[in-house]
């Protein structure tokens, strides 16, 4: 009986449901997460930003990260509006800012409290940390790519020139090296200090006395303060948000309140999942049984053929041998009759006596 992909999905989808029902639906995701206390972060005040990209080399450096296509001294790329990649967990943009010159803004993860991507990842490949970044474990990412979707930042990336084991990439807050008491390697490199690490509430009130100090000098507002719930990257400006690239629609409510509904059906997601990947693994091995055995039939009948053809090979080489063969002892024997017969000849020739002479006599 043939099973198409429609009749084989819509057993699935039953099958899901029927297990779902008469349980509620309940998502770790759904958790809403407030934050860790003291936890870390990083203040981009861009009016210090000079656009110089040593931010850009040290997390390349820092991650080992492929080297790009143009050095980070080459400071053209900047005309470009760049967005991150797999392969570059960070990019500073060049914007347009007041009469006296340009805004460099400086984009990365924004390191969410409640993070999108792990309220939309049903496996928790995504988590945060106490010390505030959101780290990615790939053992048990199964590759859905929901959190790219959940982003609002549109930060994580896929690994889609990895045909064996690609990941999501994006920026850690240089996790590792937190743990070890470093800085991450973009501040660390920052020659004018327009990045700086601390904990989020000492650099809160770091840049709300700034806006007090000059108030001319910057808008008053700290992009990522509350921005969905708050992040861990937080920005000061000179100019409005809007107009250097940073959404401002994203209001401030945590992503999990918002997800909160939708998730509520993961459950049964992940309990079509496994249904799901066993029917799909059983039919793939059902497809390598039958070309297996298709295979091998192949070969049988390859065989059989080829011994048929040897045998009759073997036939017709073993009777033309027999003919030669005949032939040659015909004429080994026909040569042997003639050589005797030859012989007998010559010996009836040589016993027969010679005619007798007269004398000259007459009688």
């Amino acid at each position: 009986m043939s099973l198409s992909r429609r009749k084989f999905l819509g057993w699935i989808g039953a099958a899901g449901m029927t297990a779902a029902a008469g349980r509620n639906a309940s998502a770790a995701t759904t958790h809403h997460f407030e934050g860790h206390a003291d936890s870390m972060a990083v203040l981009h005040d861009t009016t210090l930003c000079i656009g110089c990209r040593q931010c850009e080399g040290a997390c390349n450096a820092v991650n080992d990260l492929p080297a790009p296509e143009k050095p980070f001294t080459d400071l053209t790329v900047l005309e470009e509006q760049r967005r991150t990649t797999s392969e570059t967990y960070t990019v500073v943009n060049r914007k347009p800012g007041k009469p006296e010159g340009p805004v460099f803004v400086k984009k990365q993860c924004n390191h969410c409290l409640e993070p999108a991507c792990a309220s939309a990842c049903f496996v928790n490949a995504f988590q945060k940390t106490r010390e505030g970044a959101v780290v990615y474990d790939a053992s048990v990412c199964v590759g859905c790519r929901y959190c790219m979707i959940a982003c609002p930042f549109e930060i994580p990336t896929y690994e889609y020139d990895s045909a064996f084991s690609p990941r999501v990439m994006k920026c850690t807050m240089c996790h590792p090296r937190v743990l070890e008491g470093k800085l991450p390697g973009c501040v660390e490199s920052c020659p004018t200090e327009a990045l700086v690490f601390g904990r989020r509430d000492d650099l809160l009130k770091i840049a709300r006395q700034r806006i007090i100090r000059r108030p001319d000098t910057y808008v008053d507002h700290i992009y990522g303060e509350r921005e969905m719930g708050g992040t861990s990257w937080l920005y000061l400006s000179a100019v409005p948000f809007d107009s250097i690239g940073m959404r401002t629609d994203l209001g401030i409510t945590p992503a999990p309140e918002l997800t909160a509904g939708a998730l509520g059906a993961v459950p049964i997601v992940v309990g079509l999942w496994p249904v799901l990947l066993t029917g799909i693994y059983a039919m793939s091995k059902r497809k390598e049984k039958i070309a297996a055995e298709e295979k091998a039939r192949a070969v049988s009948t390859a065989l059989a053929e080829a011994e048929a053809q040897a045998t009759a090979k073997m036939d017709a080489a073993l009777e033309k041998a027999g003919q030669e063969k005949a032939a040659a002892i015909e004429k080994a024997v026909k040569a042997a009759l003639e050589a005797e017969e030859k012989a007998r000849a010559e010996a009836a020739a040589a016993q027969e006596p010679p005619a007798a002479e007269g004398d000259g006599k007459d009688a």
